[in-house]
């Protein structure tokens, strides 16, 4: 049944518009009565042309449907058509494999997980989302997230997604070939010293910027307006803000002070820093690696509640093509959301493959364990 009120959708890649409809909704052998749904009528955006599917079935939380719309999760629940409020995922990542998952509704499948799940309080609705401890690269911190970062599990999303600063120094780490940053390698010829010096002085890294005189202080707001997510950066039309300066500079900040810690020289971590540069994710945020050298990449390891949850290379790399057609691609994408939303990270797909996911809507926690 038409309801006629016309809404609209944009997504992170593409966009739809279309209106409201209302029928029986259908999902295995659970039939969900007055649904209510967009019917798109308008799909701008190659993703839907190529795409291999016909719709997108969301199952955040109503916080941000599009017109406050009931989700049909809620309707699966609140109609009684499951005997839990949990919905789990298992991802099949053997390309070659009949099976390429599953979508567990109302329980989790033990068939496809080992041990125990480690579950985290999620603290805010609208996406999953939860607190994240550190990230290490090999046994190395980063340092960017020691003092906890937000994260969201995602199924819609393929790659795992994370701040520039981070993502830059992954593609460090397992040579990833990214766009060569000017602004970057400006900050590192130009003002590297100075900040060097400021931080060796004992500047919190916070204020090292401005005092460089390459970002400015609006009141007690420290104001970099470049630190935009990809999706901003997509549908406003624009790769480079109104201070690429000062987001350069930051990165930098980031980056010597985490070699400061571990008692590096001056000159090699402006060298290091000059490297990172070079590896900074182009604008998509997508990076390409030499297929030879994956067994030789470090592991790299979240932590959620305390425990590390560990990824391989073989894990966060993304082959396609076969023989010598094949591409690799790193399964890290760049995006910047700033505070008090972000840093942020994504966890995709790349990241439920290796782990099986619970998403308990009863007690408002997601859980993960490793796939089996």
């Amino acid at each position: 049944t038409r309801d006629g009120e016309s809404c609209s959708i944009r997504y992170g890649t593409g966009s739809i518009s279309g209106h409201f409809s209302m029928d029986n909704v259908q999902v295995g052998d659970l039939v969900v009565k007055d649904q209510v749904f967009i019917e798109a009528t308008r799909e701008p955006s190659i993703t839907f042309i190529v795409a291999k599917f016909d719709g997108i079935l969301g199952l955040g939380f109503q916080e941000i449907s599009v017109g406050n719309t009931t989700p049909v999760w809620y309707n699966m629940v609140g109609q009684g058509l499951v005997k839990e409020s949990v919905f789990s995922f298992w991802f099949n990542r053997d390309a070659n494999a009949k099976e390429g998952g599953e979508l567990v509704f109302g329980g989790v499948d033990p068939k496809h997980f080992k041990g125990n799940h480690t579950y985290v309080p999620l603290t805010q609705k609208g996406y999953w989302q939860f607190n994240m401890g550190d990230f290490l690269i090999g046994n190395t911190s980063t340092g960017y997230c020691a003092g906890g970062c937000a994260a969201i599990v995602d199924s819609g999303t393929s790659l795992l997604a994370g701040p520039t600063t981070i993502v830059t120094q992954i593609n460090h780490a397992i040579g990833a070939e990214g766009i060569v940053s000017m602004e970057c390698k400006t900050i590192v010829s130009q003002y590297g010293e100075m900040i060097w010096d400021l931080l060796v002085s004992g500047v919190r890294p916070d204020q090292v910027c401005s005092q460089a005189g390459l970002c400015f202080v609006d009141g007690a707001q420290h104001v970099s307006s470049n630190i935009r997510t990809v999706v901003e950066r997509e549908t406003e039309g624009s790769s480079v803000g109104e201070a690429p300066l000062c987001t350069a500079c930051e990165m930098a900040v980031v980056w010597m002070q985490n070699q400061l810690k571990q008692a590096g020289t001056k000159e090699k971590v402006l060298e290091y820093v000059n490297q990172l540069c070079e590896k900074i994710p182009s604008p998509m945020g997508e990076s390409t690696i030499d297929c030879n050298s994956i067994s030789s990449m470090p592991d790299i390891s979240f932590t959620i509640k305390d425990k590390a949850f560990v990824l391989t290379p073989e894990q966060y790399i993304l082959k396609t093509g076969e023989g010598v057609a094949t591409i690799c691609v790193s399964g890290f994408a760049a995006l910047d959301v700033p505070p008090p939303r972000g840093p942020l990270w994504i966890l995709g797909d790349v990241f439920m493959g290796p782990y099986h996911t619970v998403f308990d809507y009863g007690k408002s926690q997601v859980g993960f364990a490793e796939a089996a």
